[in-house]
């Protein structure tokens, strides 16, 4: 596994395991105990994925040592505010069993579309995490999701820049909001997650990405990941499958030339979420 340094010290490594869509005790198990035998670390949810507790469970039983354990996870739309994200956190930290999270992140920012004072509302919302993050609960914190001019917008009342910022990348995924928040990101030293480092799946299939995993003899997978890695982003792919956890961590021994990245990032749009967080009413 390779690390970056988040501003405050924290080693933040460069490829977790997303567990979105992922309740099943019994399957939660399996995955979580092939993961760890073949060197994750840095196990990604969130309050709304409605798995805390079984990832609680499961780690528990599992005997993973905490020191050998980077757990994220993120406070959810209906708990916005300072007093909320106190309540919100301290009921992740009981449902995962334990002291401390090692990254906390705010899900979805306000819409300005549904919220005259989104301002105010991802402002005291902030302010709870200021505030998690000075008491030692949290090693860390950041924020899902977020545009540029709401970055923009936190940074006139808060005490703590985000130490990390999540978003949907990967190749053929462009536009020049998100390459606006992307240059904020690096020059305010705001780490960089790729929450779907594989898109929907459907990028897999882009003859040009196949072509590039050929060349190396990879998988399509495995060149969207080691994509990401070279752009500086940690990568945090979900599978369920023990034959791509294996896969998926196995990045580090290739690299993409020049001409490929180039390549990669000139894709067009070829299969994704896209999910944009000033549109997407259901979570604003």
């Amino acid at each position: 596994m390779e690390y970056v340094n988040l501003r405050n010290g924290v080693q933040f490594p460069l490829i977790g395991l997303g567990t979105w869509q992922i309740t099943d005790r019994s399957l939660l198990l399996s995955v979580l105990d092939n993961a760890f035998k073949v060197g994750y670390s840095f196990i990604d949810t969130a309050a709304a994925y409605s798995n805390e507790l079984s990832i609680g469970t499961t780690i528990s039983r599992l005997g993973v040592p905490r020191s050998k354990l980077f757990l994220q996870t993120k406070v959810w739309n209906t708990s916005r505010g300072f007093w909320e994200v106190q309540t919100a956190c301290r009921t992740s930290l009981k449902k995962l069993k334990l002291d401390y999270i090692d990254s906390y992140l705010v899900h979805w920012p306000a819409s300005p579309k549904l919220h005259e004072n989104w301002q105010e509302l991802n402002a005291e919302t902030w302010r709870g995490m200021e505030r998690l993050f000075e008491d030692g609960l949290v090693r860390s914190i950041g924020v899902c999701n977020f545009k540029f001019h709401h970055l923009e917008a936190l940074v006139e009342t808060c005490s703590i820049l985000p130490m990390t910022l999540q978003a949907e990348l990967h190749p053929g995924l462009s536009s020049p909001s998100l390459s606006k928040t992307l240059t904020w990101c690096n020059k305010n030293n705001v780490a960089i997650q790729a929450s779907s480092p594989l898109g929907n799946g459907q990028i897999l299939q882009n003859n040009e990405i196949l072509g590039i995993s050929a060349a190396h003899a990879k998988s399509a997978a495995q060149v969207c990941i080691r994509y990401s890695i070279q752009k500086g982003f940690a990568a945090i792919p979900k599978t369920a499958h023990p034959a791509r956890l294996k896969e998926n961590i196995s990045v580090f021994d290739f690299e993409l030339t020049a001409q490929e990245m180039h390549q990669l990032d000139e894709l067009p749009f070829c299969g994704g979420l896209q999910l944009d967080s000033d549109e997407v009413t259901q979570f604003g």
